[in-house]
């Protein structure tokens, strides 16, 4: 099954989304990291660009679990259910 057409256009799927959202997400926590002095810029108060990205981070993770669950819905689960039951005989 491994070989087949249809196991290829799963993983192919899964990566288009997978690698992207994970550069994405190290990107923005590696500047958050390796960029010190912007991140320390204040922007109110003692509200500074470290504080809002960290705060960000949350709500970025949020976002990527709901755009995730919208890409399997759409474009995993219906080739991983068809997989599946060609793996188990049912169609």
């Amino acid at each position: 099954m491994q070989a087949s057409p249809e196991f290829a256009e799963l993983r192919k799927r899964f990566r288009n989304f997978a690698f992207p959202m994970t550069a994405a997400f190290l990107a923005w926590y590696l500047l958050s990291t390796y960029a010190v002095d912007f991140m320390s810029q204040r922007v109110a108060g003692n509200i500074n660009v470290g504080l809002l990205f960290g705060l960000g981070q949350f709500a970025s993770t949020f976002l990527i679990t709901w755009l995730y669950i919208r890409h399997a819905d759409r474009n995993l689960d219906p080739i991983a259910t068809q997989i599946r039951d060609e793996l188990e005989g049912a169609r």
